[in-house]
């Protein structure tokens, strides 16, 4: 059978383009410290990832007073991004991140990234990103984050692609429903923490082990 043809790629940056770095059990302590200096009890994330976690606190601390909320956000972006720049000085681009994105743009389709994490981090780590992508919405970009299908919407969007010939790729089962959730195809791949196995039970289009093996299956 004949591979279908994307025209367009959308990537995930951290574990899917770059190595991840950021210790996120770190990062909510850090939200949950910042919370204490307004709540007498902090719950604990009980598994919520880190910017959902921050919201929780911010809507528990709201119930009392909306301006102390505000504040509590401001102090907790502030402790989530010099966290994730920290990170990013200690990260790196995998070396068939830039290769893999050229095949693909030689190939003609056309390519997009998409991040939870901050511009300043990204540009860290990949500063000529934008020869390599016509789009980029980190967290800080986009009026929506994924898991929020509009996150990777929108980035279609600027791309002048339609869903349905696109393709999501992660190394994340967010990134999976993500896409799923905008009606692409996805990949997951294994560059990240999640292996293989675990990414198979979230039923990606296509599994890899990285962007290199992936990019030389489409072809």
């Amino acid at each position: 059978m004949q591979k279908p043809h994307f025209d367009a790629a959308v990537f995930d940056f951290d574990g899917t383009l770059a190595e991840l770095t950021i210790d996120f059990t770190v990062m909510k302590a850090r939200v949950g410290r910042v919370a204490a200096a307004f709540l007498p009890d902090v719950p604990t994330p009980n598994g919520l990832p880190a910017l959902e976690y921050a919201r929780f606190l911010a809507e528990a601390i709201g119930r009392d007073s909306a301006e102390a909320a505000a504040r509590f956000e401001l102090f907790a972006a502030r402790a989530i991004m010099d966290q994730e720049i920290e990170a990013a000085r200690a990260a790196r681009l995998f070396d068939a991140t830039r290769p893999a994105l050229a095949a693909l743009a030689r190939a003609g389709t056309k390519v997009g990234i998409i991040t939870r994490n901050c511009r300043a981090a990204v540009d860290i780590v990949f500063p000529d990103a934008a020869d390599y992508a016509g789009v980029i919405l980190a967290r800080d970009d986009a009026r929506h984050v994924k898991p929020d299908p509009r996150h990777l919407l929108d980035a279609l969007i600027a791309l002048g692609v339609r869903p349905e010939r696109a393709l999501m790729v992660g190394d994340h089962p967010m990134d999976v429903a993500t896409g799923q959730a905008a009606g692409t195809r996805t990949a997951a791949l294994a560059s990240g923490r999640t292996p293989l196995a675990e990414l198979a039970r979230h039923d990606p289009d296509y599994l890899a082990a990285d962007v290199a093996a992936l990019v030389a299956m489409l072809r």
